[in-house]
């Protein structure tokens, strides 16, 4: 499939003012500022809709699912501090947004999809872009096991406990961060994994996520 994107500078200023907005919303890091600030969020978009891109709102993107607010993922990229090299595993790929921001920061990204559609296009539109994750069609409430450890674990999705699934495979010193609570809302949560079955949890604030979808999930 042939897509025919541009990022001019009307574009690239409009994603300066979201950096710019970001930060007084209270997003501190600059690597993830920086990031936001580079990737073309209208990519993500249909071209119809390119007015909507650099808004600080979710906008739907088929199949019942939403790309995240940009602040919600300057949040949720925040707390889990990558560094580069950082094997990630990101629990639904949606739009692929969030997978380009993990990309941006330098860690290498597992990200799975349960909704074929979404999937077939984040495989073409990504690489078109020059970003090339790992790729995977499937539940991700189960995590992938074969790729495990990870340093860092990210859920797109709102779910009513941490699945153990995914606890278990969090290398030990790394942060998986998930929102938590019922299916109107959630507080997000980070954990970290400071020994095999030692976990320290802290709870931040409110968002609102679609639900998480899978075997271990709701």
């Amino acid at each position: 499939m042939a897509y025919k994107f541009t990022d001019n500078y009307r574009e690239k200023g409009a994603r300066k003012r979201l950096t710019e907005l970001l930060k007084k919303k209270g997003i501190e890091d600059e690597q993830v500022l920086k990031a936001i600030n580079k990737v073309p969020r209208h990519y993500f978009f249909d071209e119809t809709f390119w007015a909507q891109a650099y808004k600080d709102i979710a906008f739907p993107i088929g199949a019942g699912q939403t790309i995240s607010q940009p602040y919600t993922v300057a949040y949720q990229t925040q707390l889990l501090h990558i560094k580069r090299g950082d094997k990630v595993l990101e629990i639904g790929t949606g739009s692929g947004y969030q997978t380009c921001i993990l990309l941006e920061l330098g860690a290498k990204v597992y990200t799975i999809e349960r909704q074929q559609a979404l999937y077939e296009r984040t495989v073409q539109v990504l690489p078109y872009m020059g970003y090339k994750p790992e790729f995977f069609l499937g539940d991700g409430s189960k995590g992938i096991a074969d790729h495990a450890p990870y340093d860092k674990i990210i859920v797109t999705a709102g779910a009513p406990t941490v699945p153990d699934l995914l606890l278990k495979q969090l290398a030990v010193g790394g942060i998986m961060v998930i929102p938590v609570g019922n299916e109107h809302e959630q507080k997000m949560v980070t954990v970290l994994k400071v020994a095999e079955n030692d976990y320290e949890r802290v709870m931040f604030d409110t968002f609102r996520f679609v639900p998480l979808v899978g075997d271990k999930a709701w």
